[in-house]
């Protein structure tokens, strides 16, 4: 009975004893950032030197804006490929060249330097791997890309600028910083300490896929990495780059989003949700100094938003060019895209009898699959005065597109950001767009809309939008206005520049 007095007294001692202070776990300090921190970007195709899509207009004008500004410093670093002019090259400074570890191989590389536009070019030279007619798609792309981010980390030492952040771009460049953390993040000297690594997600169709005996064999890394690179099955270097980077961003706030879901993740939603906490979306922006109504040379008439009275002489001149009907008031939808599913062309085939049967004019200009190739030219057959289909692509053209054009076509069914309309609305080109990605978050209708959105991947939505948008274009009034605000946004890099600078400063500032 003693006992169980005892224990009880003790039991209620217990209960209404304090608890214990626990003294809060100290708050890291933060490092200190540099007055102008330096960001070293690493892209596989930066124009003008080469380019096959987006990330090179990125690669150009990000660098440019973010010097502009003068709160940081970027420099870029790409491959020397056979398509680099030679107006370019006769200025490149060599620098050195060094032996660079390819897994098993050892394999010469040569780094030279440019300055163009205020920024610090650093070309990666080796010709086995990059004197070929193309960028992209060759059976050993794995090794080629291999080498050059091993090159890009190997020749820094040699590079009169010591990053603070690298800043890698799609899959081409997801082994910076996977070969940082595993081989150089604790090297000895300065050359590699302190830095921060962010992944630029631009596409995620394009993962870097490979079968898992090429991770010691073509990559280099050890077996037993595996398990921290894999993702559905194989070796996903995405995937890798977006757990060994600090940072993940993406080209729109909506595409940040929408990278959650299996319709636009291509598999890697789930990844995706588990990195949420590092990931966020900035839009692109595009170069108002290239894409300038004012001023482009290859326009035939010059025009901005006070003035707008001679852009209709871009379409008559395109009229002449193409052998179409010259008509000042027919209303003229342009395109310049990739002939491909993702950019909606399915539901433009469908919605393209209806839209004809109107007073229009239609022109596109792109290459891509055979189905929507065909489609075109036969459309041109059929309507050789309302149709021009353009199974090509060229600068100049383009550019006269988007001046010449009424309306801009851009049906996507994924778009991570889109610049061509944006590149539409500086000329006074009124897009028609889906409501995915960087469209969602770049064009709206309404009293104060700047285009037309269609909220529906299928033909009869886009036939709708279209004709909502030719409506729009016989009010004259109503027209002008849109065109007012549409060549009136704001689409430069400053301010896209100014929120990566945020990033950057940020990811230095919580370095560990």
């Amino acid at each position: 009975m003693a006992t169980e007095k005892t224990t009880a007294a003790k039991s209620k001692k217990r209960v209404s004893a304090k608890p214990a202070q626990v003294k809060p776990a100290p708050v890291p300090a933060l490092r200190k950032v540099p007055d102008k921190p330096r960001i070293l970007l690493v892209a596989g195709e930066c124009n003008p030197f080469s380019q096959t899509g987006g990330l090179g207009e990125v690669a150009s004008s990000l660098p440019i804006a973010v010097n502009e500004l003068g709160t940081a410093e970027m420099a870029v670093v790409t491959p020397l490929y056979e398509c680099v002019d030679e107006k370019y090259r006769k200025d490149f400074t060599f620098i050195c060249h060094i032996n660079v570890p390819v897994a098993w191989r050892s394999q010469y590389a040569g780094l030279f330097k440019y300055v163009y536009r205020g920024v610090t070019y650093y070309f990666i030279d080796n010709e086995y791997y990059f004197k070929r007619s193309g960028i992209y798609g060759y059976y050993d792309d794995a090794e080629r890309y291999a080498f050059f981010c091993r090159a890009v980390l190997e020749l820094m030492p040699y590079m009169d600028f010591k990053p603070d952040v690298i800043h890698s771009n799609d899959w081409h460049t997801a082994l910076v910083p996977i070969y940082y953390k595993l081989y150089y993040m604790y090297a000895e000297g300065d050359t590699y300490s302190w830095i921060q690594n962010l992944i630029t997600i631009h596409n995620i169709e394009y993962q870097g896929k490979y079968d898992g005996h090429l991770l010691e064999d073509v990559f280099g890394i050890a077996g037993h990495q595996y398990f921290t690179l894999e993702w559905g099955g194989c070796v996903n270097l995405l995937f890798g780059a977006m757990a060994y980077s600090d940072r993940i961003s993406t080209v729109s706030r909506t595409y940040a989003e929408e990278l959650k879901t299996p319709e636009h993740a291509c598999g890697l939603q789930d990844a995706v949700k588990r990195f949420a906490y590092k990931m966020t979306g900035i839009l692109n922006g595009i170069d108002t100094v290239v894409y300038d109504p004012a001023h482009a040379p290859a326009l035939f008439a010059h025009y901005d938003a006070e003035h707008p009275e001679d852009k209709v002489k871009n379409k008559t001149g395109v009229q002449k060019l193409l052998g179409l009907p010259e008509r000042e008031d027919v209303p003229m939808i342009t395109m310049v895209s990739r002939l491909a599913w993702h950019k909606g062309l399915d539901i433009l085939k469908q919605a393209m009898p209806r839209i004809v049967r109107e007073d229009v004019q239609f022109v596109i200009l792109g290459t891509g699959e055979p189905e929507y190739e065909g489609f075109f030219r036969d459309l041109q057959a059929a309507y050789p005065d309302k149709v021009r289909a353009l199974i090509a692509f060229n600068k100049d053209m383009s550019q006269k597109l988007f001046a010449a054009g009424d309306i801009y076509m851009m049906p996507s069914h994924s778009e991570p950001c889109g610049l061509g309309q944006m590149m539409a609305m500086r000329y006074g080109t009124i897009p028609v767009v889906r409501n995915v990605g960087g469209l969602n978050d770049t064009v709206h209708e309404g009293e104060d809309g700047n285009g037309f959105v269609c909220p529906e991947h299928n033909g009869g939505a886009l036939a709708d939008t279209t004709l909502r948008a030719l409506e729009a274009y016989r009010d004259k009034p109503r027209w002008a206005a849109i065109m007012h605000r549409a060549m009136s946004e704001d689409w430069s890099w400053s301010a896209s520049a100014k929120k990566y600078i945020e990033l950057y400063r940020d990811m230095i500032a919580h370095a560990k």
